[in-house]
């Protein structure tokens, strides 16, 4: 059960919906754009907001989704379903394991192991990024809080997958890491 629901985690969140999108919409392929990268947030680089939001909202359900199938009908696996949703969202078997940073899809995994959890990783995520405009330091600064939120509120048993995805994360943007240092990570609405 436990390889099931990993592996069925990994097929749903390896599904790239910011590249679909885009290209279902004739806004190119989304790995030639900005970054290169798969997430909402280079969507967003293309100029278009609706996409980005639709990214972002796709992404997310796509982790809280695979929480919730392995929840009912697999029943006690859902912290493998959840790796494997964040993992397979920034490594795509479809995509030669190159996707995204698993930000958003991290978000929604913490709202299906947990609301009080994904809530927490809203408000950081939304709070830091009102504060700098920073998208990176805001999807870093949620994922740190999110094995720190379990903790806080009770669902100490979730901490350890959502520490190691945290770590998966924050290694995913060592290049906006040293951005940050140098002073030279965009801000969200500038040019990349």
């Amino acid at each position: 059960m436990l390889v099931q629901s990993l592996v069925a985690g990994y097929l749903l969140g390896s599904i790239p919906f910011g590249l679909l999108l885009t290209r279902l919409t004739g806004a190119g392929d989304l790995r030639s754009i900005g970054s290169g990268n798969i997430g909402a947030t280079n969507v967003l680089r293309t100029g278009r907001k609706g996409l980005a939001a639709a990214t972002l909202l796709l992404d997310l359900a796509k982790g809280a989704l695979a929480v919730w199938l392995a929840r009912e009908f697999i029943g006690g696996f859902e912290a493998a379903a959840a790796f494997g949703a964040v993992i397979g969202h920034c490594f795509p078997v479809w995509l030669r394991f190159k996707g995204g940073k698993g930000v958003a899809t991290l978000m929604g995994v913490a709202l299906g192991l947990a609301w009080p959890i994904g809530l927490v990783y809203a408000v950081v995520w939304l709070g830091m990024l009102a504060l700098t405009r920073v998208s990176s330091l805001g999807g870093m600064s949620a994922a740190v809080a999110a094995p720190l939120a379990a903790l806080a509120t009770g669902h100490a048993g979730y901490a350890p997958v959502l520490a190691a995805l945290a770590v998966l994360v924050l290694w995913l943007h060592r290049a906006n890491i040293a951005r940050l240092r140098a002073g030279t990570e965009p801000k969200v609405g500038s040019k990349k």
